[in-house]
């Protein structure tokens, strides 16, 4: 319990957890939220531009963009100039459902912070912050 590599994996997991049993109604799964959060902000993007922006790897990305394909959640259309990409735009189903979604996420990580004060909080986000540039340099 002493290390905090474990203890930010045990912290994933419970978020995890929480949103999936949040979003569950809703037809999303946790590892599709990252993806939906990037493409509400920005639809129509190539797979290799939410690569750079959702830091997964490319098989973990091209399955979960076959799944939300297969739920409705997302459609790909071809890239006007080219050829070998495709775009990828939300469908009516998951823009519906944006800010309900960013609501439940919003509660399962308030859920997380359970019992903090206003100050804690910000503090604990500051220092995970910091811990995530320290790990980008790794």
């Amino acid at each position: 319990m002493d290390s905090g590599a474990y203890l930010a994996s045990q912290l994933a997991k419970g978020f995890a957890r929480s949103l999936h049993q949040r979003a569950v109604g809703l037809g999303f799964s946790p590892g599709q939220f990252p993806i939906l959060l990037e493409l509400w902000a920005e639809d129509g993007l190539t797979q290799k531009q939410l690569l750079e922006r959702v830091d997964i790897e490319q098989a973990t990305m091209a399955n979960t963009l076959s799944r939300m394909v297969r739920d409705g959640l997302i459609e790909r259309r071809p890239h006007p100039s080219d050829r070998r990409a495709q775009l990828l735009f939300l469908t009516p189903k998951a823009r519906a459902m944006e800010a309900e979604a960013i609501e439940i996420a919003r509660e399962a990580d308030l859920a997380l912070f359970k019992g903090f004060r206003v100050f804690e909080r910000e503090l604990t986000l500051e220092y995970i912050r910091r811990l995530l540039e320290n790990a980008k340099a790794l």
